[in-house]
């Protein structure tokens, strides 16, 4: 009982993170299954057809491929517009500076849905025709305030003493910037830009709002559940999931490298 209690909070995060991971456990396994029906929800036999052919479905492809596109495009929009006032923020003082911080963190607590109609709503005023542009315009604007939170949180914990140090050293501002400022404000960017992407790319209820005749990824899973659910859909989450745990792999190798070099 004892150890017990002193392990409790380690035994909750392994189970937690267990529940967590165990999803994407059963989509790796029904990868490999030949349903006999439409559906793939139970284990009939084992096959690796799906994963010869992941586009062997109509369509399956062209949705990812466009979902991948709205992901970079929002994602570089979102970063670098996050980035810039993320820094007026925390850098510049002005007016009304804490109701444009409000409204900036005010789509982190709003309902999908609600967002979804309203910008829904501001295109058919606009006469703006539904499909790829609404729904990179969309997804720019929820995308936002996720890289203004990770670029702030990073700029406020800067020491101004190294731009300082920069400046005392003749740099110019451009060069300020460039070899100080922004390699260490890097680590935030790309924080804020991998949330935005996995966001964007995940994204349905506001996409389904603004897409039109567009049919991106989650969509097309959500519409293949009603009629039948095709394999090579658990192929395409297997390998978007084994390339997302690759990324962070890296990234821990990369900052463990970079951690031993400076000792």
């Amino acid at each position: 009982m004892r150890r017990l209690r002193q392990n409790l909070v380690v035994i909750a995060g392994v189970l937690s993170l267990a529940f967590l991971i165990l999803p994407n456990i059963v989509v790796l396994v029904f990868s490999f299954n030949r349903p006999k029906g439409r559906f793939n929800y139970a284990w009939q036999e084992f096959s690796t057809d799906a994963w010869k052919d992941p586009c062997g479905v109509a369509d399956l492809c062209g949705s990812l491929s466009l979902s991948l596109q709205i992901a970079v495009w929002s994602t570089i929009g979102a970063t670098v517009l996050g980035t810039m006032i993320a820094f007026a923020l925390a850098r510049y003082r002005f007016r009304a500076r804490g109701a444009v911080s409000s409204l900036i963190f005010l789509p982190m607590a709003m309902p999908e849905v609600v967002m979804g109609a309203s910008l829904l709503t501001l295109f058919l005023n606009m006469g703006a025709q539904l499909g790829f542009w609404t729904v990179l315009i969309a997804h720019i604007m929820f995308c936002l305030s996720f890289v203004v939170t990770a670029v702030k949180a990073r700029v406020l914990s800067m020491d101004p003493r190294l731009e300082q140090a920069a400046q005392d050293l003749y740099a110019s501002p451009v060069q300020t910037f460039l070899r100080v400022t922004l390699p260490i404000a890097a680590p935030g960017i790309a924080a804020g830009a991998l949330l935005a992407f996995a966001l964007s790319f995940d994204d349905f209820i506001i996409t389904n709002f603004n897409a039109g005749s567009t049919v991106t990824f989650p969509m097309y899973v959500w519409g293949s559940a009603q009629r039948g659910t095709p394999v090579q859909i658990n192929v395409i989450g297997t390998a978007m999931f084994a390339v997302a745990v690759i990324c962070v792999l890296a990234g821990m190798l990369i900052s463990n490298r970079r951690r031993k070099q400076a000792l």
